[in-house]
C-alpha cells in the first residue's frame, strides 16, 4: 500500500502559496537531501491542476544534468486531481477526475511504496480533512506572509506526530510528521 508523502514549503502562518517569496533564503543542498528522500521509494506522484500545470512547462524539458530530480519528475507517473482538465499533457500523467476520497484511497491500495505530493494545496487540504496523508515535510521559512492560502485551514483539528527535524543555515527548518496514532 503506498503511503501519501507531502513536500511544502511554508511560512510560520501556514501560507503555502507559489512559493516565488523563497528565494530570498537561497536553498541549503541539505534541503534538496531532505527532498530526496521524501521522493525515496515514491512510485507516483499526485498532484492538483493548478501544480500540475506550473509543473509540467518547468520540469519536462529539464535534464537530470540540468537538475538532479528531473528524472524522478519526469519518468515517474503523475496523477492529476483535476475537473477541469480531460487530458494530461506532461508524458506519464493520467486525469483521475475531481477529488474524490475514495479514489485517492484507492491509488494509496494499487500503488507500491510512496506517492510524492508537492505544493497541490487545495488537494493536501482535503487529504488532511479526510486523514489520507500519511508523512508532512515541511520546509518552514522565517517570515509571516498575513494573507495567502493556509495549509490547514478548514482541515479539522488533528495531531501529528515528529519524525525528524533540521535547522539550515539560511533559518529555514525542515520538519517531517506523521499523523499521531488515534487513541
Amino acid at each position: 500500500m503506498g503511503a501519501i508523502r507531502v513536500h511544502e514549503f511554508i511560512s510560520l502562518d501556514s501560507v503555502i502559496d507559489t512559493p516565488s517569496w523563497t528565494f530570498e533564503f537561497g536553498f541549503d543542498p541539505r534541503m534538496g537531501e531532505a527532498i530526496g528522500n521524501a521522493m525515496t521509494g515514491s512510485n507516483a506522484i499526485l498532484l492538483g491542476r493548478t501544480t500540475y500545470e506550473m509543473f509540467e512547462p518547468a520540469w519536462s524539458p529539464r535534464t537530470a544534468e540540468e537538475d538532479p530530480g528531473a528524472p524522478f519528475m519526469n519518468d515517474t507517473m503523475k496523477y492529476v486531481v483535476s475537473s477541469t482538465l480531460d487530458k494530461g499533457t506532461w508524458r506519464n500523467s493520467e486525469i483521475v477526475g475531481p477529488y474524490d476520497a475514495g479514489v485517492i484511497r484507492r491509488l494509496k491500495e494499487r500503488v507500491p511504496g510512496g506517492i510524492y505530493v508537492s505544493g497541490s494545496g487545495t488537494l493536501v487540504r482535503a487529504m488532511l480533512a479526510d486523514g489520507l496523508v500519511d508523512e508532512l515535510h515541511l520546509f518552514v521559512y522565517p517570515l509571516t506572509r498575513g494573507d495567502g492560502p493556509k495549509l490547514f485551514e478548514g482541515t479539522p483539528a488533528r495531531k501529528f506526530t515528529l519524525a525528524a527535524s533540521e535547522a539550515y543555515d539560511n533559518g529555514v527548518l525542515y520538519v517531517r510528521y506523521h499523523p499521531a496514532a488515534l487513541a
